[in-house]
């Protein structure tokens, strides 16, 4: 048996109105070379420009990852030539990032364990290439858009634990509006770094890199494949071989594109067209400020102050607007545990059905927690709430005033039900000896009949125990 490490690089591209050192549009598009700038492609007598709205979200996230902040802002020259890189340098950090030494706790299979960050940095991101048969295209369009890296520790040991990070890692980025991470647009990718080891080894194996991995699932593909190959090769009494791999999604297995003996000498130095900036502490409490509880927080939450299952906590919190939903109910006065039935069982069901986000509902928190409390003094029964809900949401109505229109109040005077029991019983004495004759299900037929006599309304729990109470003295 072998022990996995992993470690991970993740790049993110951040929502600004411009892009990182120009004043050229930060916006995706499908157009080629549709928002390109002369600073972006290195042009003589250009001069790059901080911009502001990237540093604070690259803090931000450093922040929120428990990350050591430096005292000032600094970017460094990264030198190397490649067709995707116009200027032959890429402006990035190295001496003082906006972060070091932080932490992101997860949770896998109901064990904590908290994965260190060793650095967060900002930098522009470089061009695409678009590959042909024999020939390849360069779209700029990305060309220096604001990018931060995050290099974790290598202490994740299963394609489980990662796949955790990159989901824990998203709903920041969500949760602190500082990108939309989506995949599909190239905005979140990542690199994995696995090694392989005996299980009583001091030194970690041989590194494999593999590059350039767009999409979870495909995280997830790639390590587990990669476990294999290497146990594979360790088991035959092969050595692996440091190098860079990619993974290709149509056959599921990872490809080598280079060998990687030592790191490359990128010459770093300080970039001299950029003035270093002081970070103070008043801006860093503001940018805290706007730093509201993530998911981690809150499933503990969640779980220890309202008793929820983690997987329905987990649920909840997916979302940052629908976890605002929930606290808004709860505020109003609903039981957590039923908001949160209600909420994950009918409302989740109808946003994803209808591809709805929860801010395009017409129910608000204050209308459900009346719904709820609605069920709960017995006004209407459980069955006629949802009812009532499902109504609600496709009619854009105040499940308040269904239930008035259609009459659903239930009744829960004790002789009214009394006498509709009675006259069914009495309309009934077949059905009486059937029950007990140990025929004990026609029980929900009699109920039936008094709902029917009640035109729905006599409270359905209180009509089976009376008719059971009335059927043992017959």
């Amino acid at each position: 048996m072998y022990k996995v490490v992993i470690g991970l690089e993740v790049h993110c591209e951040l929502k600004t109105n411009s892009k990182n050192f120009s004043g050229a549009k930060n916006i995706y598009s499908e157009i080629p070379n549709s928002h390109v700038s002369v600073v972006d492609l290195g042009f003589p007598g250009t001069l790059p420009v901080v911009n502001k709205e990237a540093v604070k979200k690259a803090l931000k996230v450093a922040l929120a990852l428990n990350c050591e902040i430096p005292d000032e802002v600094i970017f460094d020259r990264k030198n190397y030539f490649y067709p995707d890189l116009p200027k032959g340098y890429q402006i990035t950090q190295a001496k003082k990032p906006m972060g070091r030494n932080g932490y992101l706790m997860i949770n896998v299979n109901d064990i904590d364990k908290k994965i260190g960050i060793r650095q967060l940095h900002l930098e522009e991101d470089t061009a695409s290439l678009d590959h042909y048969g024999t020939y390849s295209l360069i779209d700029y369009n990305r060309s220096g858009v604001p990018l931060i890296e995050i290099v974790t520790e290598p202490c994740m040991n299963s394609a489980a634990e990662a796949l955790a990070f990159l989901e824990s890692l998203r709903s920041i980025f969500l949760y602190c509006d500082v990108s939309e991470a989506k995949s599909d647009k190239g905005q979140m990718r990542c690199d994995v770094n696995i090694s392989l080891m005996k299980e009583d080894a001091k030194e970690f194996g041989t590194k494999v890199e593999l590059k350039n991995i767009n999409s979870f699932t495909n995280v997830k593909d790639a390590i587990e494949y990669e476990i294999k190959r290497q146990s594979e090769i360790l088991d035959q009494g092969g050595k692996i071989l440091q190098e860079t791999r990619r993974f290709d999604d149509q056959d599921m297995k990872t490809y080598s594109m280079r060998s990687k003996v030592d790191a490359i000498d990128y010459k770093y130095y300080v970039e001299p067209n950029i003035p270093p900036v002081k970070i103070s502490k008043e801006y860093l409490e503001e940018i805290k400020k706007e730093i509201p509880p993530l998911q981690y927080e809150r499933i503990n939450t969640y779980m220890n102050e309202y008793g929820l299952s983690r997987y329905d906590a987990t649920v909840l919190v997916r979302e940052k607007a629908i976890a605002e939903y929930f606290e808004a109910t709860i505020r109003e006065g609903a039981d957590p545990k039923l908001a949160s039935n209600w909420i994950t069982a009918i409302i989740l069901g109808h946003l994803n059905k209808f591809e709805l986000s929860i801010n395009d509902i017409f129910i608000t928190p204050k209308m459900l927690t009346n719904l709820i409390k609605m069920v709960n003094d017995k006004t209407i029964s459980i069955k006629q709430g949802k009812e009532v809900l499902y109504k609600a949401l496709d009619e854009k109505k105040d499940p308040t005033v269904i239930v008035k229109e259609s009459g659903m109040k239930q009744i829960i005077d004790v002789d009214a039900i009394k006498n509709w029991v009675m006259e069914v019983l009495d309309e009934m004495p077949e059905a009486i000896t059937q029950y007990k004759n140990g025929k004990t299900n026609i029980i929900d037929y009699l109920v039936g009949q008094v709902m029917k006599k009640s035109r729905g309304q006599a409270n359905p729990a209180m009509t089976m125990s009376m008719l059971k109470e009335e059927i043992e003295k017959r």
